[in-house]
């Protein structure tokens, strides 16, 4: 019987811990979940068919998955368990991480067989309860193959290259997101204060060139409705504009625009509070304007 592990239980560990209990009940293996705190394991295994299961009980587990704040977080749990762990497990590790952390974490790991992956993934909360999130996928091309029967909350998995790949394609598309989050906040704050309405003017934008997954999904549902409901945190978003930064230096690149969002999501995570939902971005744009996008 196949085992897999799921370590870290927060709005997006949950549902694709689910994804995976789904496959497991198909195929006939079964599902360990790890949380720092345990009662959240306990209740995603009485609602989801998983088990809840102590740290060093995850390492049993022939594909590990990790889905946690930070790599610092992931280095954490990795001196954990390295002790417990046996060769030839995968390690997947699905948290918006660092490049230069994922390349250190793969040859910790190799030291003891344990193969890496860097899995970030893309879709939100929504996608991970359809089972159909973007999969950014680094490392050999052998091992990814391997692995991809075992993604089952993708709906898209793309191999991006060699370890790190996908933590630097994570942070640049989540840098993106912030671009056109604070660009189209910008736009209709200032049309706000022109005294246009904003349904209209974003009916417009998002039948035109304008338009962006912002404009079209996020705004109207979580800005203009003024619930900014807490999913992907504003200091996650900072944190991941800087991850595109550390590239951009690590390559010698030029990216003044990324540059200027990044500056303003860490403002923006300390003025506004790194726990609020990231939309809570342009919170900032709107006391900049002296006027509310809504």
């Amino acid at each position: 019987m196949k085992t897999a592990a799921f370590l870290g239980l927060g709005a997006m560990g949950v549902p694709m811990a689910a994804a995976l209990a789904r496959r497991a009940a198909q195929t006939g293996g079964r599902v360990l979940v790890w949380n720092r705190h345990m009662e959240k394991a306990l209740a995603h295994a009485a609602e989801y068919g998983t088990q809840a299961a102590t740290l060093q009980d995850t390492a049993q587990a022939s594909v590990i998955f990790t889905c946690l704040p930070t790599s610092a977080d992931v280095d954490e749990v990795i001196g954990q368990l390295e002790a417990h762990l046996n060769p030839g497990t995968v390690w997947v590790d699905c948290t918006s991480g660092h490049p230069d952390a994922a390349r250190a974490q793969r040859a910790r790991l190799l030291t003891h067989g344990v193969r890496f992956l860097d899995a970030p993934v893309s879709g939100g909360v929504n996608g991970a309860k359809a089972g159909n999130l973007t999969v950014m996928l680094g490392g050999p091309a052998d091992e990814v193959e391997a692995v991809r029967g075992e993604l089952a909350f993708a709906g898209t998995a793309v191999h991006v290259g060699d370890t790190g790949s996908g933590f630097a394609v994570k942070a640049v598309n989540n840098a993106l997101l912030a671009v056109n989050l604070w660009a189209t906040g910008e736009g209709l704050a200032v049309l706000g204060r022109g005294g246009v309405d904003l349904n209209a003017a974003l009916q417009v934008i998002n039948a035109s060139s304008g338009r962006s997954n912002a404009s079209e999904n996020l705004i109207p549902a979580r800005v203009l409705t003024r619930e900014f409901p807490p999913t992907f945190g504003l200091g996650l978003l900072a944190k991941d504009t800087g991850i595109a930064m550390d590239l951009v230096d690590s390559v010698k690149g030029s990216a003044p625009v990324l540059a200027q969002v990044d500056a303003l999501c860490r403002a923006a995570s300390r003025m506004i509070g790194p726990n609020e939902d990231h939309t809570a971005l342009l919170k900032l744009v709107e006391q900049m304007n002296e006027q509310e996008i809504r």
